[in-house]
C-alpha cells in the first residue's frame, strides 16, 4: 500500500525509467500472485510487469549471458528451444549470428505477456524463424517430434516450474543424443555434501532466508536442482557463483546461482529415441 500511494504521488515528476522501476519492485514485493492453475498466476505476476521485465531482471539474473556463450559456442543450427523463455531476452544475449545459425528456435512459455513481448523482439529483429508457443514445458512436443532438438536451455525458469524434475526428464526427451542442455538458475545447496550435487556450500541464511523469500512469488530455490541434472547429464561445463539483489547487496547475503551445460547420458534419453 504504502509503496503503490509513492508511486501515485511521485509519477508526475519522475522519470520514465524509474516509474517502470518502482512498477516492477511494487509487484514483486508486495503484488500477491493470484490463480487457480499455474499459467493463470504468471499472468497474474507479470501481467503489469512485461513492460520493465528485461531491464530490471538483467540486474536480477546473473549467468544468462555466461550460459548463451558456453551454449553458443558449442550448438549452432538444427533446433533449439528454449524453455520458459519469456520476453526472448535469451536470443538477444546469444546475439544475432547465433540466433540466425538455427534453423528453427522454439521460445517456449505459459505467460501470455511475456511472449507478446517476444513476438515484438522477434518481429524487430527480423528472426522469421522463431516460433512463439505457449505450452506447458512438461508436456510440449516440436513439430518435429521427440529426440530431434540440439539445443534445449532454461533460463531462470526451472525454479518456477512446479513439476521441475518432470521438464527436466521432458527436455531429454526432445534432446537429440548428443544435443546440449543448458540450464542457468537460483538455487541452494544441500547442508551436507553427497555423491551429487556441486561443490559450493551455504551458509544457514543463504539455505534458509532465500527459498522462503523468493516463493512469495512462487520462485522455489532447490538443493535438488544440481543433484538432479547431475543424475541426468554428462556435466560440460558448471558454474556455481552468488550475487547480491538490487537495492540489497549491502545488506543480506548474496543469492546462490548456477550454470550448468551438458549432454544427456546414454540411459537418460535411450528409452525415448525414435
Amino acid at each position: 500500500m504504502l509503496l503503490s500511494t509513492l508511486i501515485r504521488a511521485l509519477r508526475g515528476w519522475v522519470p520514465a525509467r524509474w516509474k517502470t522501476e518502482l512498477r516492477v519492485l511494487y509487484h514483486i514485493v508486495c503484488h500477491s500472485v493470484r490463480g487457480a492453475t499455474h499459467k493463470e498466476r504468471l499472468d497474474s505476476f507479470y501481467g503489469a510487469q512485461a513492460d520493465g521485465y528485461d531491464e530490471f531482471r538483467r540486474r536480477l539474473l546473473n549467468g544468462r549471458e555466461q550460459l548463451m556463450d558456453a551454449v553458443g559456442s558449442r550448438a549452432q543450427g538444427g533446433i533449439w528451444v528454449d524453455m520458459g523463455g519469456g520476453t526472448g531476452a535469451n536470443l538477444d544475449m546469444a546475439g544475432d549470428e547465433v540466433v540466425m545459425s538455427f534453423a528453427r528456435i522454439y521460445i517456449v512459455d505459459l505467460c501470455s505477456p511475456l511472449l507478446q513481448k517476444a513476438r515484438e523482439r522477434c518481429a524487430e529483429r527480423g528472426w522469421h524463424h522463431v516460433e512463439i508457443v505457449e505450452a506447458d514445458a512438461t508436456t510440449w512436443v516440436p513439430d518435429e517430434g521427440l529426440g530431434r532438438a540440439d539445443l534445449v536451455t532454461f533460463s531462470y525458469s526451472l525454479s518456477m516450474i512446479p513439476d521441475w524434475f518432470a521438464a527436466i526428464d521432458h527436455a531429454i526427451q526432445l534432446l537429440e543424443p548428443t544435443g546440449l542442455l543448458g540450464v542457468v538458475d537460483f538455487y541452494v545447496a544441500r547442508k551436507y555434501a553427497g555423491s551429487r550435487g556441486g561443490a559450493a556450500r551455504h551458509s544457514y541464511v543463504q539455505r534458509s532466508l532465500w527459498p522462503y523469500y523468493f516463493a512469495h512469488d512462487d520462485v522455489h530455490l532447490s538443493s535438488d536442482h544440481l543433484p538432479y541434472l547431475q543424475s541426468k547429464m554428462e556435466v560440460i561445463e558448471l558454474v556455481e557463483a552468488s550475487a547480491g539483489l538490487p537495492y540489497l547487496r549491502f545488506l543480506l547475503p548474496p543469492v546462490p546461482y548456477y550454470v550448468l551445460v551438458g549432454t544427456p547420458k546414454a540411459q537418460a534419453n535411450g528409452a525415448f529415441k525414435e
